[in-house]
């Protein structure tokens, strides 16, 4: 028994040391992990740059071993960061937004618009489905932002690890913002990361670390010195490796929390994960994007890592246009001593932009129009002509819209170049400017037919037009072979040398053009043309506006041009669906008017889906008459492929934004077997030597040529799809779907249902106005003594009966996307057409 007493006190001895030793070891732990985790993180080499589009690469870091800003960081296990594969992604940013009205969600959004970068937006889900990632083995993003990063980490565990997959399989990245508010805590560790988080901080004196890899469009060349704007800043500290500071700044005073350090301490602010801890690489901030350098660095972060498939260019070309010369009333211009102060700024700017001249605008007609000392000055600008680039305006400075002849206007022309030439002016630039920006756009075709015939002018500017709102959806454009740019400021020069303008600068897509009234600067009109060819791809699909809607274009737009002579309505299709018929019972209303016709599509224009596009608004409106009575008179055109063409709907709503339209849907199994006989009747090879079960079944490995057939036959049959293009920027209430099977029964019900839903009066009578041809099948017009006049013999041909199996595939195909369109139209309010009922009555859908 004592024996028993003893080893079991033994035990209990042993026991409590067991524990104490326990007890200490945990808290030297706790000691030796706070020493570190109160310490800023090391700024380290940066791994291997990803694949560069962009041309240029980052350098390193000068020199070989650099001493630490920071203590070392605690060694951990490195994870393998897979590089971007720009060969399984597309180049589109998935951006998770807090709601679609959200502050920093547009921001972001128009950094991308601005950029021209495609993105997708969603609702950032905290449980629920994901959006799909992968679409036929492709990643369908390179980039994932979250404008809550607590969004993300709070992900369920299913999406989370779907995504963190999905990124570390890819090469894909992420971006994230925390914004602090009132509720934050003051620190806290990100959930899953070891990362910890300080919020509601103010800050000073920014710092950019030049070793951070992502930096590209930003220098780390000098401190941002100051107190940072809000008291609402967050900061980042950790002791892992993976963690490369980016932007880093003090504390703004000694009240700071005790355990972020020294007063005199940085402190990151935006970080960098380098995928070191999971394979996934991130850029965090602590704010949000309003401050300007984060705007920088948010475009650097992007480009990084996507590998610079997203980035913009490091050239920049900055033209500067001295406005106006020999311009203005006596005491307004230019004297001897602002000659002097032209020149002198010029060489000045030479010291730091190599080649830097001024481009100057005259108008030859005021030379020596001014003060005895005014024409001093016009005397001394042409003794130094050659040190300056020059560019026409109008000889008198007249806007060229006012000039309805372009005979006219181009003999105002001509007595510029004559002043030129008699003055040593070059005329050889190939660029111009109109006065008032006037006839650029809204386009006054006079203008660009002059600009070409005297003076060979291949590109222009014009200060902000078209209107385009907000700013970032403003392009240039060409017209007539001419390029157009839009990016336009006017400044003075000591505006220009301010902190904002030069970081503006630093966003502009490739060129800016600064627009500057007889006040100073210029750079690069060198090879500017040469440059424009480059990127057309950006200019040439301008979305042409309503002059009307817009003051300012109506100001500058010719008052012989109206918009009365734009359509009320379109009939956008689609193709073999009876479009033909319903725009022949059209025109039989007495207040309805169709366009001229086309000496090329006949009765179809096709202004907004193909190159007649780029002809502008005035070769639109010339295919309709002036309207006799505006209120009543209701013009329209019908181009069938309008319907399934996808840039038409946002063009269409740009130049019409208040116009109805009119769809006319009949079964797409239907639609798909006319187009393939309609192919047939016009000798297309592939549709005369291949069966229409052959060319509906053809799978992916079969010909380009029956593809492409195929695709015509089948793609506008997927009705709901191209009609929720249309609703994106028409209201649903301007919508209106036509029941082709029903216009070919009984077109009178119909008319009536189009004619109420236009609003167009006298309600016409299509009873009277219509009879039934035994010998063609439909209707047709009804002639004196009842006699009808029909559409030509291509329309309403008689098919051969369709096989049975060739039906089943197709109402099975198009089983899905007829049951959207059911969805779609329930939603709408709209009456679903005949054959959908049908289909609806004969089938088992639910």
């Amino acid at each position: 028994m004592g024996l028993w007493k003893l080893v079991r006190g033994v035990r209990q001895l042993e026991l409590h040391r067991l524990i104490l030793v326990l007890i200490v070891f945990c808290l030297l732990s706790m000691a030796f992990l706070a020493y570190f985790v109160s310490n800023s993180p090391k700024i380290k080499e940066a791994p291997p740059m990803p694949f560069s589009d962009c041309g240029g690469v980052v350098a390193a870091a000068a020199g070989g071993q650099r001493a630490p800003l920071f203590l070392p960081p605690f060694t951990v296990r490195q994870r393998t960061v897979k590089a971007v594969d720009n060969s399984r992604t597309e180049p589109v940013v998935l951006v998770f937004v807090e709601s679609i009205y959200s502050q920093l969600g547009q921001e972001i959004v128009a950094i991308l618009e601005s950029s021209r970068f495609r993105y997708h937006t969603e609702i950032a889900p905290s449980k629920g489905d994901m959006p799909t990632l992968m679409e036929r083995d492709i990643a369908r993003y390179a980039l994932v932002i979250y404008e809550n990063i607590l969004k993300y980490v709070n992900l369920d565990a299913w999406n989370r690890d779907l995504l963190d997959k999905y990124c570390a399989e890819f090469g894909v990245g992420i971006i994230g913002f925390f914004k602090a508010n009132e509720n934050s805590l003051l620190s806290a560790q990100l959930k899953g990361f070891p990362l910890f988080l300080h919020s509601n901080l103010g800050l000073r004196d920014y710092h950019i670390n030049p070793a951070a890899p992502l930096l590209y469009i930003t220098k780390p060349n000098e401190v941002e010195q100051g107190p940072l704007p809000g008291d609402d800043w967050t900061v980042f500290q950790s002791n892992h490796s993976t963690y490369e500071p980016v932007l880093l700044a003090l504390t703004k005073s000694s009240e700071a929390l005790a355990h972020l350090g020294p007063h005199r301490a940085l402190h990151a602010t935006v970080v960098q994960d380098l995928g070191l801890h999971d394979g996934i690489q991130r850029v965090l901030f602590g704010n949000n994007i309003s401050f300007w350098l984060h705007k920088l660095i948010f475009v650097d972060a992007i480009a990084y890592l996507t590998g610079k498939r997203l980035c913009l260019s490091l050239e920049r070309h900055l033209l500067v246009d001295v406005d106006d010369i020999f311009v203005g009333k006596e005491g307004t211009r230019m004297k001897v001593t602002d000659v002097k102060a032209l020149l002198s700024t010029q060489n000045k700017l030479q010291t730091l932009v190599p080649n830097f001249t001024f481009n100057l605008g005259f108008s030859g007609k005021f030379y020596h129009a001014g003060t005895e000392e005014e024409d001093e000055g016009d005397d001394m600008l042409l003794q130094h002509r050659h040190e300056f680039w020059w560019f026409p305006h109008m000889w008198s400075h007249m806007q060229p819209h006012l000039f309805h002849n372009v005979s006219v206007l181009a003999e105002q022309m001509r007595l510029n170049m004559q002043f030129a030439q008699e003055h040593g002016i070059p005329t050889d630039m190939g660029y111009a400017v109109a006065p008032h920006h006037s006839g650029v756009y809204p386009v006054h075709s006079q203008l660009y037919e002059a600009w070409k015939s005297v003076w060979g002018i291949t590109v222009t500017s014009t200060e902000e037009y078209p209107h385009l709102r907000p700013a970032r959806h403003r392009r240039g454009f060409i017209h007539r072979g001419i390029k157009v740019k839009h990016c336009h400021f006017t400044v003075k020069l000591d505006n220009l040398i301010q902190k904002n303008m030069k970081e503006s600068v630093r966003f502009c897509q490739e060129i800016k053009i600064i627009l500057i009234h007889l006040i100073l600067i210029d750079t690069a009109l060198l090879q500017l043309d040469q440059k424009y060819s480059n990127i057309v791809k950006y200019y040439w699909n301008l979305k042409k506006t309503n002059p009307c809607h817009d003051k300012r274009h109506k100001d500058i737009w010719s008052k012989e041009k109206t918009c009365d002579r734009l359509p009320k309505f379109l009939v956008i299709g689609p193709q073999k669906t009876g479009t033909s018929a319903l725009h022949s019972f059209l025109t039989l209303h007495p207040a309805i008017t169709s366009n001229f016709p086309s000496p090329v599509t006949f009765e179809e224009i096709q202004f907004f889906n193909g190159p007649n596009y780029h002809d502008g608004i005035d070769w639109y409106m010339d295919f309709f008459p002036f309207p006799s009575n505006v209120s009543t008179d209701f013009m329209f055109e019908k181009s069938a492929n309008y319907f399934d063409t996808e840039v038409v709907p946002k063009r269409a709503a740009a130049l019409l934004p208040r116009a109805k339209i009119l769809a006319l849907l009949i079964n797409p199994v239907d639609r798909a077997y006319s187009w393939y006989q309609h192919q047939r009747a016009h000798q297309d090879p592939v549709a005369i030597n291949h069966t229409f079960h052959e060319v509906v079944t053809a799978g992916p490995s079969a010909s380009k040529e029956l593809l492409t057939l195929q695709n015509r036959s089948l793609k506008p049959g997927t009705y709901a799809t191209h009609l929720e293009h249309w609703l994106v920027h028409y209201q649903a209430r301007q919508l209106h779907i036509v029941d082709g099977t029903l216009l070919r029964s009984n077109p009178a019900l119909v008319m009536d249902g189009i004619q109420q839903f236009l609003g167009v009066t006298p309600i016409f009578n299509y009873t009277q106005a219509l009879v039934f041809d035994e010998g063609k099948g439909f209707w047709c017009q009804r002639l004196e003594g009842g006699r009808p006049k029909c559409l030509g013999k291509s329309k309403g041909r008689k098919y051969p009966e369709m096989a049975p199996e060739t039906r089943a595939f197709l109402t099975e195909y198009y089983r899905e996307h007829n049951l959207e369109l059911l969805r779609l139209l329930n939603l709408l309010g709209q009456a679903l057409p005949t054959w959908l009922r049908e289909e609806l009555q004969s089938t088992s859908w639910s």
